[in-house]
């Protein structure tokens, strides 16, 4: 069999990381098989066994795919030119929408968010701390940022859709960072 390069190896664990992350949201950590994980990615398990040595191992990747690549985007949007407004819903939708989006309708979309909590906390708190950052950037002080990350986990407390997510993110940031105001509108 011939060796893959970079770019090929690359491009099969990005597929084998969308499998695995659609059975963990489908079917639950618990219930999913490295062989259900390998029949998405339309590879053989020997060979999955030969990227991820363990399910913890594919679970973890998936989070840090998951999670760990947005930072990037999160601290561009943090320091782009814009209202503090703009910006932090930018990141909010980058950090918090997008991966909600993801989960919000998945039959198990609560246990993978808490699975990724539990198992692999570092990550979790690598994510927190940078969404810390933006906010405290953004906001101008570390207080004001603590705030609104609790009320931003506030709003995902009844699990809304992702349109109710957004609109109520919406509304956090308008009164976090309100937005400025238009010339000519009278109120």
């Amino acid at each position: 069999m011939p060796s893959l390069n970079e770019n090929e190896a690359l491009l099969r664990r990005s597929k084998v990381l969308l499998a695995a992350r659609w059975c963990f949201l489908n079917f639950g950590f618990a219930k999913t098989s490295f062989e259900d994980i390998a029949k998405r990615a339309n590879l053989s398990r020997t060979l999955l066994y030969r990227i991820f040595k363990d399910k913890e191992d594919i679970f973890k990747a998936v989070f840090v795919d998951w999670l760990v690549s947005r930072h990037p985007a999160a601290e561009q949007a943090a320091a782009a030119p814009g209202s503090r407004y703009a910006r932090l819903f930018e990141v909010c939708r980058v950090m918090v929408l997008e991966p909600w989006a993801d989960m919000v309708g998945a039959p198990m979309g609560r246990e993978f968010f808490d699975a990724c909590e539990r198992i692999d906390p570092d990550i979790d708190a690598q994510h927190r701390k940078l969404l810390l950052e933006c906010a405290t950037t953004i906001l101008g002080d570390a207080s004001s940022a603590e705030v609104f990350l609790l009320a931003l986990d506030g709003l995902l407390a009844d699990l809304p859709t992702t349109h109710v997510l957004e609109q109520r993110t919406r509304l956090l940031a308008a009164r976090f960072a309100p937005p400025a105001k238009t010339k000519g509108k009278r109120k």
